[in-house]
């Protein structure tokens, strides 16, 4: 028990993916088996020197296509997809996402410029309006960045209908684990880069905090000369921080503490994320008016309106 309790942790998973993922090791095990021996069946008419010294060999070569194989009808891909990626670069010391596009662009003068994507994490626990202005945003542009993983908390929450809709896998959390581990395991598995909270309402961990900061290595490969690196974690607050910021004010509790206090503007702020509340450096802020005719929800329509134009593009300019 102890073990799997460390496997667990290890990978950042809930007892029920851990099951989905031991049974997928198990099932790709069996197939690679079957497949191996029924290749080999039909090259030698018996079980001669050449059949046993090929037989390791061929079922090395089966396995990771077996397990990606079974990992889609377990739902399992994402973590196979950079469990075995991770394995890969570590033994080739070249890419660390099986099937991602790693290389270099040529350009004039010998320079080059890498084409390698940079996988973001959207952080949610709600109907999901930013994510899906993020993820259309990037769909339409010639970008690098890419929109890989949507993760979420509360499992009746929009933005799992839009991460479907959009063909985005999902991970699921469980505030226990997410407090002790961070699902730091998980997101290395997926390759994710860059961390977007857009009304994601727990608190992140001291250890996810650590394992983002800007430079810190995702894994031992190494692409165009460059180690595999995060690249942080940001955060959209709707107010003008440092006021109403802090532990219980997010959406309308924010707006309800705005309009009682007879501020004139408002606004948003888009922030690095550190080990506590809304104090991480400020990235941008962006400003409206509080009218006196302004209620709650329409302090609310207006900050809308503000992350929906700014948070993407900041995003964008943040990663290029």
């Amino acid at each position: 028990m102890k073990s799997i309790n460390k496997l667990q942790q290890k990978w950042g998973v809930g007892q029920v993916q851990f099951w989905l993922i031991m049974t997928t090791f198990a099932l790709g095990g069996s197939l690679s088996g079957y497949l191996n021996k029924l290749i080999l069946k039909l090259v030698f008419l018996d079980k001669n020197l050449a059949y046993w010294l090929i037989y390791p060999l061929l079922l090395t070569i089966l396995w990771p296509f077996s397990v990606i194989l079974v990992s889609f009808v377990t739902g399992q891909f994402s973590f196979f997809k950079g469990y075995l990626g991770r394995i890969w670069g570590r033994l080739s010391g070249g890419p660390s996402t099986m099937g991602s596009k790693m290389g270099s662009e040529t350009l004039g003068s010998g320079h080059s410029v890498s084409t390698s994507p940079i996988h973001v994490a959207i952080f949610a626990s709600g109907a999901g309006s930013n994510a899906k202005k993020i993820i259309e945003y990037f769909e339409n542009k010639t970008t690098r960045i890419k929109i890989s993983l949507i993760v979420c908390n509360v499992p009746s929450a929009g933005v799992l209908d839009i991460a479907e809709s959009k063909g985005i896998p999902t991970l699921m959390i469980n505030k226990t684990e997410f407090a002790s581990t961070g699902y730091v395991e998980s997101l290395h598995n997926a390759d994710i880069h860059f961390i977007v909270l857009a009304g994601f309402l727990w608190k992140v961990p001291e250890v996810l905090v650590h394992a983002y900061q800007p430079g810190m290595k995702i894994d031992s490969s190494v692409v165009n000369g460059k180690v595999n690196t995060a690249r942080g974690i940001i955060n959209i607050h709707p107010a003008l921080l440092p006021n109403y910021g802090g532990k219980g004010m997010y959406g309308s509790r924010v707006h309800e503490a705005v309009v009682a206090a007879g501020e004139k503007e408002t606004g948003i702020t888009i922030h690095w994320v550190d080990a506590h509340y809304d104090e991480g450096d400020i990235i941008f802020q962006a400003r409206c008016a509080v009218d006196a005719s302004d209620t709650p929800t329409t302090v609310a329509e207006k900050i809308h309106v503000l992350e929906h134009q700014h948070f993407a593009p900041t995003i964008e300019s943040l990663l290029k």
